[in-house]
């Protein structure tokens, strides 16, 4: 038996009036994974559980099986796993991005206008790392380069009970009102504030900014955390398995769970990421005796954050052609009973440009138990609603795929 689960990262979205009152998904061309829909199952489920920060490291904990009320410590200890970054039981590990500020005067007075610098190459971000490590580095902390604009700082023996907010929430913003707060944490101000003289003039930024992208010219540190423990996947499901993805998150989640791991080259995390690359990295672990593939793009939450309409429902399309359509192609070919479960990680709302707790669709295909086809039951928001079947804890809903 395969399993996959497909992971369009914050595919969920709001009726919007450009679109006649319809979501992304609804408008989107996905007629691969409605046809699995059609003959299978389909509802609504809540990822992100109440009082916990609609991001991507609760949801995909959750999408995964592990409750995030339990198991989530942070987002960048998870990233720090990722890139091989060996913590202790006091080390605290922060995500460092490095974004675009503009405007003029105080640092306090400039505008936070994008969270990933127009999607920096790691090369690139790497020059940018090491100049900040030159800077700030010591016997206490250290900068890690991780992927594109998503970097790491470990602190030993640091404290975790800071106020800091994650970039992508408050594009648009002036940054002086949403430094770090909190007793002790004036030195992550410090380096943030100092980040922007050095980097604002790197030869770096002068070359981007000559070819009209976006300057990485600050630091912005924020999504803290210790050490995770989280529980072996295998004992939970028995089942061995492979995590595909751009993001070092879940490649972290991944790695923490016991499961492996598979970079694809050209794998970017955007709209443009290689989506058949990622199929065949699937169909390849799947062939070489993996149960169970777990495939994450990013794409859709990125246009999501850009309020890139027309490329969330691009992204969404390609995701249905490119990635699901040829795994399954593949799975039938070998003669494969499979189970096929597509659920976003969160909504990330073209109105807000950032994630929201609102729950999300799910669609669930058992090859081996086809329901009577029913062109209602599709991938979107309003026909999950319409099934009237929901999973308040979304962590439950993995443990009705594995062991239903």
């Amino acid at each position: 038996m395969k399993y996959l689960i497909l992971v369009p990262d914050g595919a969920g979205d709001e009726n919007i009036e450009q679109l006649g009152g319809k979501t992304p998904l609804e408008v989107a061309n996905m007629p691969f994974i409605d046809g699995l829909a059609a003959k299978g199952e389909i509802g609504m489920v809540r990822t992100v559980p109440p009082g916990i920060a609609p991001g991507s490291d609760a949801a995909n904990l959750a999408v995964m099986g592990y409750d995030p009320t339990i198991y989530l410590t942070g987002r960048s200890p998870l990233e720090a796993a990722s890139i091989g970054i060996e913590m202790s039981d006091t080390d605290v590990a922060y995500r460092a991005n490095i974004i675009t500020l503009s405007g003029e005067g105080a640092y306090e007075d400039l505008i936070i206008k994008d969270h990933s610098s127009g999607d920096i190459t790691t090369a690139e971000a790497d020059q940018l790392i090491q100049a900040v490590n030159e800077a700030f580095a010591d016997d206490e902390k250290l900068f890690y380069t991780g992927t594109s604009y998503r970097h790491c700082l470990i602190v030993h023996n640091g404290e975790t009970g800071f106020d800091l907010t994650p970039p992508h929430d408050v594009l648009d913003q002036k940054v002086g009102d949403y430094l770090p707060k909190g007793v002790g944490s004036e030195f992550l101000t410090e380096m943030m504030r100092k980040s922007y003289e050095i980097l604002k003039d790197h030869p770096v930024n002068k070359a981007r900014i000559e070819k009209g992208l976006n300057p990485a010219n600050s630091l912005w540190i924020w999504g803290q955390g210790k050490k995770p423990q989280l529980s072996s996947f295998y004992d939970k499901y028995q089942i061995t398995g492979t995590a595909i993805s751009a993001v070092d998150l879940i490649k972290g989640i991944a790695i923490c769970a016991g499961l492996d791991s598979v970079d694809v080259a050209g794998a970017t995390g955007t709209l443009h990421t290689n989506f058949a690359g990622k199929a065949e990295a699937a169909i390849r672990e799947f062939r070489d005796g993996k149960d169970f593939v777990y495939v994450h793009l990013e794409g859709p939450d990125e246009c999501g954050h850009q309020g890139d309409m027309e490329g969330k429902i691009q992204c969404l399309s390609d995701i249905d052609s490119k990635v699901l359509k040829p795994i399954v192609a593949a799975l039938r070919a070998d003669g494969k009973d499979f189970k096929v479960l597509e659920v976003p990680d969160h909504r990330t709302p073209l109105a807000i440009r950032t994630h929201s707790s609102t729950p999300v669709p799910y669609v669930i295909y058992d090859s081996r138990n086809e329901k009577t086809e029913d062109s209602s039951r599709q991938f979107n928001e309003k026909a999950g609603i319409a099934a009237g079947t929901y999973f308040e804890n979304g962590f439950e809903l993995a443990d009705y795929f594995f062991k239903n």
